[in-house]
């Protein structure tokens, strides 16, 4: 009887708490993506079944991303029915590029001491064209593609000018510096945000936050005011799903491209040496993992294709001798491949540049210890019998 006394107050304080107004804090951390973006949009869903949210706090630490990711999250804090607060911290975080969009955005921006936002010039993450096969033609089919890519890129430049610009205007923060973020690429500190019209407050931390926003009216996108009552309201913090910790975790460039060369790695082991049956296990594996990750990441098929070149290369050194001009080619190849093969439009969504190089030297070494062996094997007196 006492327990089922329990199991109701417990269930009655748990309802009570339900109804009772609460802020909910969002997290944007790390490089804007598609995974980004199916959290927001799930935590909105979430945030519209629940009762009486009073604030939604967006706190933001990142170097920019996607533009149809950061797009869609813009969508959705449009049409928020409660006032939303982009938070740039903690102290040394940034809004650079997309989170630049998205702070400027939100009904009230804010940053924390010691943050930046800026430096918004879209950059474009298409390959670039190829030259032609017919040398007469060559040059001039070079200046025609640098002159149909500049084309589109001012075209995409012109296009988030004018995006930012009509952000700029809904939440009657300053045009001319927030367009010049974007064609200019400038940034700009916290205490020059504020000076200048950029952002509503400068805040310690969240308790700091929230003080200042105590009592304010927020006036909505629809012209109606809503004003803030903060004082003793439970913040709720909604994070990543584990599934959604999972794909951010393999989706990091420089782990997605690991997992790619030590999955080729380990069926090359496995069908080089069958039956030892771990190195395919785990090459299969990681092979996996990394082509989840692609399908997420900005994948350059031409550099997919020089690594697989690459590797073509380094058995045909081994099988048929090709005296180091064919293991040389391979490495070349694979280094190249390896820039190219994850384009992303900023340098965090990219595989570490000295992870490549030390990938490359392995590799290149490795071939070179094998052709060594191959010749030394040659040279050897030939023994027969028993």
């Amino acid at each position: 009887m006492k327990k089922t006394i329990s199991l109701i107050i417990v269930f009655f304080l748990f309802s009570i708490s339900l109804l009772y107004p609460k802020i909910v804090k969002l997290n944007i951390t790390g490089p804007i993506d598609s995974i980004s973006e199916e959290y927001f949009l799930e935590s909105f869903v979430k945030i519209r079944s629940m009762s009486e949210v009073e604030l939604i706090i967006l706190q933001i630490d990142t170097p920019g991303g996607f533009d149809t990711s950061m797009r869609q999250i813009i969508k959705t804090i449009f049409s928020s029915p409660v006032p939303v607060v982009s938070y740039i911290s903690p102290q040394g975080a940034r809004g650079a590029s997309a989170g630049f969009f998205i702070t400027l955005a939100a009904d009230i921006a804010v940053m924390a001491p010691g943050t930046n936002m800026g430096a918004a010039h879209p950059v474009s993450v298409l390959p670039t064209a190829g030259g032609s096969d017919n040398e007469g033609k060559e040059k001039g089919e070079e200046k025609k593609a640098e002159k149909n890519a500049d084309i589109m890129m001012e075209k995409v430049t012109n296009d988030a000018v004018s995006y930012i610009k009509s952000i700029a205007i809904a939440r009657n923060r300053n045009t001319q510096l927030a367009m010049e973020a974007v064609s200019q690429s400038k940034s700009y500190t916290a205490n020059e945000c504020l000076e200048n019209g950029l952002i509503d407050y400068i805040a310690l931390d969240m308790q700091d936050l929230l003080k200042k926003l105590e009592g304010k009216t927020v006036k909505m996108l629809n012209g109606s005011e809503y004003p803030l009552r903060l004082s003793e309201k439970e913040i709720v913090e909604i994070d990543l799903s584990f599934r959604q910790k999972f794909l951010k975790t393999i989706t990091n460039p420089s782990l997605a491209y690991f997992l790619f060369i030590l999955g080729i790695a380990g069926l090359y082991l496995e069908f080089s040496h069958p039956g030892g049956v771990l190195p395919g296990i785990i090459g299969g594996i990681c092979l996996l993992l990394a082509f989840l990750s692609f399908q997420i990441l900005p994948i350059n098929y031409i550099g997919l294709l020089l690594i697989l070149l690459s590797i073509g290369l380094f058995l045909a050194e081994i099988k048929i001798q090709g005296f180091g001009v064919l293991g040389f080619g391979g490495i070349i190849a694979f280094f190249l491949g390896s820039l190219m093969l994850i384009d992303g439009p900023i340098p965090e969504m990219r595989p570490s540049m000295t992870l490549i190089i030390i990938l490359s030297i392995c590799f290149g070494l490795t071939i070179l210890f094998l052709t060594y062996k191959v010749f030394q094997a040659m040279g050897n007196r030939l023994v027969t019998g028993p």
